[in-house]
């Protein structure tokens, strides 16, 4: 289905939805049940006992219609879900489970379907669908924003999930721009262009100083054990009940937001294929339809590149490089000096991809 409703959720949201997600069924909810099971998860993921205890819950399918008027309880109903299943598979402190029990793996094939993506916890349900704010007629921004489920009781998960919902709230205006120009039929005008591009950038480093905000209350050691254990990819493994054979699939990642990949679109910066780019174009299954369907209708815009100024071009380019750069600086510093295996959550080896996109934004430059 599509997860969206037009260009002015874009506008006005950016990539999250356009009213702030559900944090709690209703009571009397069938799907009540779901919400008892989240609030307690952290508490449980430390229990050896969790998995034979989750093993036994009657978890009740999805029986309501699927439209506009209840997408807030279809997405938590896929985040919860989603959680209980990356928690089971990946629980810290036991081997990795190659089977999704029953009870848990037919209802989240069954809303993923829905949803139209595969069925696991993806960059969506951990974070787009994962916030709620604390005042509501406040920001979408650090300080007046929470999570709604973890699998933790770790403000450092907070805190990673809210640094990337604020990104999400600032991508409103990059969208604003690109679509005023569609709208405006500017491209062949320097003058529209160049404010658009000059918009676009001034967004790209207020994102930058949000992602550069990580370290104050997210300890290396911290996510490194205890959270990002739980969205790492599911490999070889069975949902039973369902009739898909033995399955893989990418974890949680930033990849599969689709802010990057729209300004790759919107400025046509050519990275060469490869098997990392691949990987790239992979993430995009995992992305709610309608961001994957305003990426193709961005790419499809004319290009900006001849009709801008070069300080104005050149200056976008440095600003998506440079927000790609403390990416990965805390790629390097979360991550890579702490594990041997070569691959992050999605799957992909993130270390030579991060520096092949940050070298190729540059050569972009007029």
């Amino acid at each position: 289905m599509n997860d969206l409703t037009g260009d002015a959720t874009f506008i006005k949201r950016g990539f999250l939805p356009l009213a702030d997600p559900l944090a709690k069924f209703q009571a009397g909810s069938p799907y009540a049940l779901l919400d008892e099971w989240g609030d307690a998860l952290p508490g449980w993921l430390e229990d050896k006992g969790f998995r034979a205890a989750v093993r036994e819950v009657n978890i009740p399918p999805w029986q309501d219609s699927v439209g506009v008027e209840n997408l807030p309880e279809l997405r938590l109903y896929y985040v919860r879900l989603g959680f209980l299943a990356s928690g089971y598979i990946n629980q810290v402190g036991e081997k990795a489970s190659h089977t999704l029990p029953q009870n848990i793996a037919e209802p989240l094939c069954h809303v993923c379907q829905l949803l139209g993506r595969p069925p696991i916890l993806s960059y969506d349900g951990y974070a787009l669908y994962n916030w709620r704010r604390l005042n509501p007629s406040g920001p979408i921004a650090l300080g007046n924003i929470d999570t709604i489920q973890n699998f933790v009781n770790l403000y450092d998960e907070h805190w990673f999930i809210l640094v990337h919902v604020e990104i999400e709230a600032l991508a409103s205006e990059i969208f604003s721009a690109i679509l005023g120009l569609f709208e405006a039929d500017g491209f062949e005008d320097r003058e529209k262009v160049d404010r658009a591009i000059r918009s676009i950038t001034r967004v790209v480093q207020r994102q930058t100083a949000v992602l550069q905000r990580i370290p104050e209350k997210m300890s290396p050691d911290l996510y490194f054990r205890t959270f990002r254990p739980y969205i790492r990819f599911f490999e070889n493994v069975v949902y039973e009940g369902v009739d898909q054979g033995t399955v893989n699939f990418r974890g949680e990642t930033g990849a599969q937001s689709s802010i990057m990949p729209c300004l790759v679109a919107f400025f046509k910066i050519p990275h060469q294929p490869t098997a990392l780019t691949n990987h790239l174009a992979d993430m995009r299954q995992y992305m709610p339809q309608a961001h994957r369907e305003l990426i193709v209708r961005i790419a499809a815009m004319p290009s900006v590149r001849a009709v801008a100024s070069r300080d104005a071009f050149n200056a976008a380019m440095e600003a998506i490089a440079q927000f790609r750069e403390v990416h990965f600086g805390w790629a390097k510093r979360y991550i890579d000096e702490r594990v041997a295996d070569p691959r992050g959550t999605g799957g992909t080896p993130y270390m030579l991809w991060l520096n092949q996109l940050i070298r190729e934004t540059r050569d972009h430059c007029k």
